[in-house]
């Protein structure tokens, strides 16, 4: 791991915590609303017979599943640039939130979950395969958020959306996991519809 000084360790730490506290549950942004609005989160509804369900980030998350248990008592002012314990810890952490486990409550259930796109297979004819993320950066100005808080998102059809577009993504959830090169990911749809995000939930 390269060497990084002690405000950069604090950040990456302290953003991925961010990531972690599920932030990204927060209200959906609204058009016009800056950057700075960093989630997306379309309200649970109830589903027409036959539809997926519309779901929330949180539900993918074990109730008795504490992303911050061994982090609590984290203290980072002790640490000098390019101190060998941050990247220790930073190592565990990657270990920790990696491993995350699935919600057993919710496989196999057809769903429909709003979030950003991270791109992993781009064809000719579009995006094949992706990872789906709960905020703004993820995986790509930030530090992957735990693996039960990304959904590998194999699409029906290639689509035409970039980095970081908003989405909804609708279809079966499985616990399959997915290790690539952006992060790691607990949940798999398979053969997804993808849609462009509105911010009304059907």
């Amino acid at each position: 791991m390269i060497s990084r000084g002690h405000d950069e360790m604090r950040t990456s730490l302290l953003a991925a915590m961010t990531a972690a506290s599920f932030a990204a549950v927060a209200a959906p942004p609204l058009p016009g609303l800056p950057a700075s609005q960093p989630a997306l989160s379309g309200a649970p509804a109830k589903a027409a017979p036959g539809a997926p369900r519309t779901i929330r980030w949180d539900e993918l998350v074990p109730k008795d599943w504490d992303p911050l248990k061994e982090f609590k008592d984290l203290d980072l002012a002790g640490l000098a640039d390019g101190d060998p314990r941050a990247n220790k810890l930073l190592q565990r952490m990657r270990e920790v939130w990696d491993a995350a486990p699935a919600n057993p409550a919710i496989v196999g259930q057809a769903v429909r979950l709003p979030g950003f796109v991270v791109p992993l297979e781009e064809t000719k004819q579009g995006l094949k395969e992706f990872l789906l993320v709960p905020y703004f950066g993820a995986c790509i100005h930030s530090p992957p958020p735990p693996a039960n808080q990304i959904v590998h998102v194999l699409a029906h059809a290639p689509v035409a959306f970039k980095s970081m577009d908003t989405v909804w993504v609708s279809g079966t959830l499985a616990t399959v996991r997915t290790d690539s090169f952006m992060g790691a990911a607990s949940y798999r749809i398979d053969g997804a519809a993808v849609e462009r995000y509105t911010e009304k939930a059907r």
